[in-house]
């Protein structure tokens, strides 16, 4: 059996960044917690932590870590089943979510559950499931028909994307109209290259594949800034351009085309009784800003 000690350090160490800040988190000194590290190091004959600005974990010090979360998580749950105070400091669960989600409407479920602690993982929906199936988060937010293996999973509803831009780019490159010729000619917004809702959208839209020039753009608010600088074209979440749409400094380039993404909560079934309050709150919140699924 892995000393508990020895974890928790692992994991305050990569938390935190500095062998000093997990001394803090943890009400110890610095010193204690390069010993137990050592020791851990030396029982499993392989370096853990790259001792680097900020603390960074090997392959084999990300899985211990995670380990260690998963322990915290399931003393909570059996303190919570016995009636009693979690005797250490609130556990944290990582999430994977998407960068819009997380830009739209689930922030405020996490701010409904005040006795955890988040670590948010930003990934596409249509991969974030790899992430639950390989062990890597407790939840995610999902899209597509992969579930992973021992998770219960929860239909959320969908989040509406509107393909928008600037009038003036709409007038500069769309004046014909929606053709397959002005979309390839056209710049284009793409979060990253995991990002298909814009390809996704114009092949709906013209019925075969369309090349789009793109810009690439990891954020979701500097995504909608792109499109109000006329940048290029994108598909931005509905709840996240209304107000641009009200006042008129984005148009949608076919209302009556807009793209929704279903979504998923799954769980680790390993972690759901723990989360049950986390989950009504994701729930509850995409109730009130999401599609009916």
């Amino acid at each position: 059996m892995i000393d508990p000690d020895q974890l928790s350090s692992l994991a305050a160490i990569l938390r935190t960044g500095s062998f000093e800040g997990a001394a803090r988190a943890l009400n110890v000194t610095p010193s204690a917690i390069s010993q137990r590290l050592r020791a851990l190091e030396d029982r499993l004959g392989t370096v853990l932590v790259l001792r680097t600005q900020p603390a960074q974990a090997t392959e084999a010090g990300r899985r211990l870590a995670r380990h260690a979360d998963d322990l915290a998580l399931l003393e909570s749950a059996l303190m919570h089943d016995l009636g009693r105070a979690a005797d250490r400091a609130n556990p944290t669960v990582r999430i994977a979510v998407n960068a819009d989600s997380l830009a739209t409407w689930f922030l405020p479920a996490l701010a409904t559950v005040p006795d955890l602690l988040f670590d948010l993982v930003i990934d596409d929906q249509d991969h974030s499931v790899d992430l639950l199936k390989h062990g890597e988060v407790a939840a995610a937010l999902t899209a597509g028909t992969a579930s992973a293996q021992g998770a219960a999973i929860y239909a959320l509803g969908a989040l509406t994307y509107r393909a928008t831009c600037s009038p003036a780019f709409r007038d500069r490159w769309f004046a014909g109209g929606m053709s397959v010729e002005a979309l390839s000619r056209a710049p284009a917004l793409t979060f990253n290259n995991k990002d298909r809702l814009q390809t996704d959208w114009a092949r709906v839209l013209t019925g075969r594949p369309v090349a789009l020039p793109t810009h690439l753009i990891a954020s979701s608010h500097a995504f909608v800034e792109a499109a109000l600088l006329g940048l290029g074209w994108g598909m931005n979440p509905e709840p996240l351009i209304a107000p641009h749409l009200a006042r008129g400094t984005l148009v949608d380039l076919a209302p009556d085309r807009p793209l929704l993404k279903p979504l998923d909560w799954q769980v680790s079934r390993l972690h759901a009784t723990l989360l049950a309050p986390l989950t009504a709150a994701v729930r509850r919140a995409a109730k009130a800003k999401l599609t009916p699924p």
